[in-house]
């Protein structure tokens, strides 16, 4: 891809690319193909949403790519400015940037089926609203039982990623997830964390070069992983603590998840903003892990704290 070419397509492009080569690689891993859909946005653009149900790992994966245009609401428009300004240090300048908007990105969440498999999600995108520029994303691991082997590989793979672009990097974007995956209600984490950024619109190449790295970095955080724990056996108990854990997921994707609220603000396509819900979740009346379980250990997990 050319420097010359404008960012928006090179952006466009390298996720696009992404999702292919995250889905090869899981389809690979898990034996089951994809169901792809192609769908075309009312307002302009449109995305590629990937979904696997009931596959040899995962209960449920979707993969989606998207590169969508047209006007955001006023109040919307108003609020991402006011946001990107105060970003820029420029807190105090007028926040009209317009309502045109341009936005593409690669998300997706996998749901396994073995309790003692994490899922995992991960987002990279660009957006443009009027002139303004920034990138945004991140990848985070929500285990279910606490194998802290397996937390500090996810944590140093996107560490030895975004040390490639300096060593202040994940220090500042591992605290930054630990801050915006936080279920206030539940006043615990969602999961074990992993790095988040927003935003980013100050030299947008090195910036690019980034979020590439990033995005590079997916893979060989998390399929170790699964490689690791997906054979080993459970319980109908493991599977009760799971589904509770989906429940707590899918709180934070309801009430707080930036995409989804963007999404569906944006007219977006609901089932591929909400293919980031889990097949199945509980939600079990004041739920308290049994003392000294390997549930309150794992309950442990869901708190900020340092992995590598």
């Amino acid at each position: 891809m050319s420097q010359r070419e404008p960012l928006k397509n090179r952006a466009s492009q390298f996720v696009a690319a992404l999702q292919d080569k995250i889905c090869t690689a899981l389809e690979a891993i898990d034996g089951t193909s994809f169901r792809e859909d192609l769908w075309q946005r009312e307002g302009g653009g449109g995305g590629r949403t990937r979904v696997m149900e009931a596959g040899g790992v995962f209960e449920k994966a979707g993969v989606n790519w998207s590169a969508v245009y047209g006007e955001l609401p006023d109040v919307l428009a108003r609020q991402m400015a006011s946001q990107i300004f105060a970003k820029l240090g420029k807190a105090g300048a007028s926040i009209e940037a317009g309502r045109d908007f341009f936005a593409t990105g690669v998300s997706l969440v996998l749901h396994p089926h073995n309790p003692y498999v994490p899922t995992v999600h991960a987002n990279f995108r660009y957006f443009e609203q009027g002139e303004l520029q920034w990138f945004g994303g991140g990848a985070d691991l929500t285990p279910y039982y606490g194998f802290r082997e397996d937390v500090a590989h996810f944590h140093r793979t996107l560490k030895d990623a975004c040390d490639q672009h300096g060593a202040h990097l994940y220090p500042k974007y591992k605290q930054w997830c630990d801050e915006y995956f936080h279920i206030k209600h539940r006043q615990q984490m969602r999961g074990a964390g992993g790095i988040f950024f927003d935003y980013l619109a100050e030299d947008l190449e090195a910036t690019f070069a980034f979020v590439q790295s990033a995005g590079e970095a997916f893979l060989p955080a998390y399929l170790p992983i699964v490689e690791r724990r997906k054979d080993l056996p459970y319980g109908t108990r493991e599977r009760d603590f799971q589904l509770i854990r989906r429940g707590r997921y899918a709180e934070f994707n309801l009430v707080y998840d930036r995409g989804t609220t963007f999404g569906l603000q944006t007219n977006g396509r609901t089932e591929s903003i909400l293919m980031s819900l889990p097949t199945l979740a509980k939600w079990v009346y004041d739920y308290k892990p049994e003392p000294n379980s390997p549930e309150a250990a794992a309950w442990e997990f869901y708190q900020p704290q340092e992995w590598v």
